[in-house]
């Protein structure tokens, strides 16, 4: 039985046996019927053409899970950012884990979203914004019909989350080959804000596979800065679909830190409902061995007078593969628009690949947009100037790399969290280099 029949025979049970409202059953109704029509993507599809999920359908998933609760924080300390005081929403195995986690409900809501689809208090939240954007992509629509778990922030009017939020989605491989479906719902009213830093990692070598879909609704004025880290294990992979809504005046920034994994999709779509937006989209690669990652983006303007900023920069060693798949549209009547996309890669082997494909649909004449991309290797000069001034071959590359990124790694607000970043790439590089950039 194929992975898409198994899911759909197994869609009436586990309704029968989760508890929500009908209104959730019917959304999952018709969820789970687009994704009968159109299945899992293939490279028959223009945006997949480079990404192929045949490796990742083809094991026989446990689509239910089973928690481990022996597992201790010193166990996973590691993987939190414990050098600053967060919140953090923590599961196992799909499970939520109230000893790992801290939640609050002081003023702004940081909890569970099981609690906001079952109990009335949150449920005129819900109604507006769960499930309406994206409707009919076929991998949201397999995970808004089997999402049962995930966070649900929701900031109020003029309220700003005093310290940044964890979500830390663990797998512990306790299931031979696990199949997770974990859904975020975050709401920043007008003047809002709030930090958001999201993990997905499993814990030893068994196979995962993690269907992750993220909403964020940006009220007027609202700020939102949200930060991805990637660095799972060599069996573990990711489908990672953020789909972004903004009102008037509000800036959502996005930045997505992908080192590891064995496939890793990133799906990230902002769409601009009210004037004076910005949205800011940044991301850094770096992957060996026959790691694979794709970044596809949509920034879509639908109105006038906003911004939006993309650069992507990516580092490929040995039989890697990386894909930049970046589109602006840009509606008619969205004039004075300012929209650059930059993708610049560096590959390190000579088998390593990158397949970039930038885009622009512009039907706007009043418009400032540009983009680029680069693909090369490390300059050579550059490296001999450096070790005639006594630094080794090792540690010229890393500074060279080092700074090939800073431009990305600068605009990070958290420090605690721009110096976990530089460390990780420090060890994915090899090397130990003292300083901050």
């Amino acid at each position: 039985m194929s992975l898409k029949d198994k899911l759909l025979s197994s869609y009436l049970t586990f309704q029968e046996n989760t508890d929500l409202d009908n209104s959730i059953h019917d959304i999952k109704d018709e969820a789970i019927k687009v994704f009968e029509e159109h299945g899992f993507p293939t490279r028959k599809d223009e945006n997949w053409k480079y990404t192929s999920l045949n490796s990742l359908t083809k094991p026989d998933y446990s689509l239910v899970s089973h928690a481990d609760d022996a597992i201790e924080f010193k166990d996973v300390k590691k993987y939190f950012l414990n050098d600053i005081d967060t919140y953090k929403i923590v599961f196992i195995d799909g499970v939520y884990s109230s000893y790992l986690s801290e939640t609050t409900h002081d003023g702004v809501d940081v909890c569970l979203l099981s609690s906001a689809l079952t109990k009335p208090k949150f449920k005129q939240v819900i109604d507006v914004y769960f499930n309406k954007i994206a409707k009919k992509e076929s991998l949201t629509a397999l995970n808004t019909a089997f999402a049962k778990e995930g966070a649900y922030i929701y900031v109020p009017k003029s309220r700003a989350v005093n310290k940044p939020i964890q979500i830390v989605h663990f797998s512990t491989g306790n299931e031979a080959n696990l199949m997770l479906q974990p859904r975020n719902l975050i709401v920043a009213e007008e003047n809002a804000e709030v930090q958001v830093i999201e993990r997905h990692q499993s814990l030893n070598s068994n196979a995962v596979f993690t269907n992750s879909v993220t909403e964020i609704y940006a009220g007027k004025h609202a700020r939102v800065d949200y930060y991805k880290i990637q660095n799972d294990k060599e069996n573990a992979s990711l489908i990672d679909n953020t789909h972004i809504d903004q009102q008037e005046s509000s800036e959502v920034s996005v930045h997505t830190f992908s080192f590891g994994g064995k496939l890793t999709r990133n799906n990230l779509s902002f769409y601009q409902n009210g004037e004076h937006n910005n949205s800011i989209l940044k991301g850094i690669t770096i992957i060996e061995d026959k790691q694979h990652v794709d970044h596809n983006t949509l920034v879509h303007h639908k109105q006038p007078n906003c911004e939006s900023h993309q650069d992507y920069k990516g580092i490929f060693d040995d039989k890697s593969t990386g894909v930049f798949n970046g589109k602006v549209v840009v509606d008619a009547i969205a004039q004075k628009i300012n929209a650059y996309q930059s993708n610049n890669n560096i590959l390190i082997s000579d088998k390593a690949s990158i397949n970039s494909k930038p885009q622009l649909e512009i039907f706007a004449d009043d418009v400032r947009c540009s983009h680029g991309c680069t693909i090369g290797q490390l300059d050579e000069d550059a490296l001999f100037y450096m070790r005639t001034r006594g630094i080794g071959v090792k540690e010229g590359r890393a500074l060279l790399m080092y700074a090939f990124a800073n431009n990305v790694l600068e605009s990070v607000k958290i420090p605690q969290l721009k110096a976990r970043i530089t460390n990780l790439i420090a060890d994915k590089l090899g090397v130990n280099i003292g300083f901050d950039l």
